[in-house]
């Protein structure tokens, strides 16, 4: 069952009795315009074409929309330019991560706004291009503004001085069906004193409609999969947080949806490696290609793909 609420006044905001359990095309996140995004620019190291490895939400959600995109992505490894509202989700996402370092009384929304200048100059230190992300310091100022409202919004859906979070960006890897392995990060789980088990995204962007729902959950489910299988316990609660909007989305899964959940990403596994096989990743047009950054190396524009880099199978050997 999908519950969903939309929070106005904080006041009349329910506090959440769990103390607490994670991120394109990740769904909810706020596009630019096609024509007129502003972007850092991508690595100038040359990729190194790597074989598919293990399978995560994002990667599983670019083959089933394009799987010429996923190649592009996972095994090509080609750099994609990194615009302004990819960097505020990420920038979000570590603000209300380092939020959880504070104690419990501490976490006010003064006390996260005041983290956003500090993540934003660690994050240009560390992660190559950013600096050169904006060209004017107003536009910068005003990305900025944006990131707060955001960060403020936040305590709109959630009092984070009744979490205690028992795991923030956690990495999450799993082995099924013998052999197909499944990786993730997971933004935060939540684990109450009965063992009940939560699992939280933060989106920045706007809530999906009903007919998209699915789309959106299919994350959470993922990591409920890795988790079931890794732990033996099925998530209590999967919730998505959309900020833009202050809207929650509570989801409660069930063992037999996600065995469901085991069979389409097993399936998509062996589709991703029969197709790495055969170097055969043909273009899908679809609603997202307006935003692809590889439309000079498909098809479905004109494009040429670039030579397939890894080895493939030789018929009938």
């Amino acid at each position: 069952m999908v519950r969903a609420r939309s929070v106005g006044d904080p006041a009349a905001l329910p506090v959440s009795r769990v103390a607490r359990l994670v991120g394109a095309v990740e769904y909810g996140v706020a596009m630019p315009t096609p024509t007129t995004a502003t972007s850092a620019s991508a690595p100038d190291a040359a990729p190194t074409a790597t074989p598919p490895s293990a399978l995560s939400p994002s990667r599983a959600s670019d083959f089933k929309t394009c799987p010429l995109l996923y190649r592009l992505r996972a095994i090509d490894r080609i750099p994609e330019p990194t615009t302004p509202a990819q960097v505020k989700g990420t920038l979000v996402h570590s603000v209300l991560e380092r939020l959880y370092d504070l104690e419990a009384y501490d976490r006010t929304t003064t006390a996260a706004v005041a983290l956003l200048e500090p993540e934003w100059s660690r994050l240009k230190t560390d992660e190559h291009g950013l600096t050169d992300l904006f060209d004017d310091p107003a536009a910068e100022t005003a990305w900025l503004s944006e990131a707060r409202r955001l960060v403020e919004a936040y305590f709109d859906v959630e009092d984070p001085t009744r979490l205690a979070p028992a795991d923030r960006e956690r990495l999450v890897e799993v082995t099924v069906a013998d052999d197909v392995p499944l990786r993730g990060f997971i933004d935060r789980v939540d684990v109450a004193p009965t063992g009940q088990v939560r699992v939280v995204d933060y989106k920045t962007g706007k809530a999906p409609g009903p007919a998209f729902q699915a789309q959106a959950l299919f994350q959470l489910k993922f990591y409920a999969l890795v988790l079931w299988r890794l732990n033996g316990v099925v998530p209590a609660m999967l919730r998505l947080l959309y900020l833009k909007d202050r809207q929650v989305i509570d989801y409660a899964p069930t063992e037999d949806e996600l065995r469901g959940v085991e069979r389409t990403v097993v399936a998509l596994w062996r589709a991703i490696t029969t197709a790495a096989a055969a170097g055969d990743f043909p273009p899908r047009k679809n609603p997202l290609c307006n935003w692809c950054a590889h439309q000079t190396r498909c098809p479905e524009f004109g494009g040429t793909p670039p030579p397939y880099p890894l080895p493939t199978a030789v018929p009938g050997a």
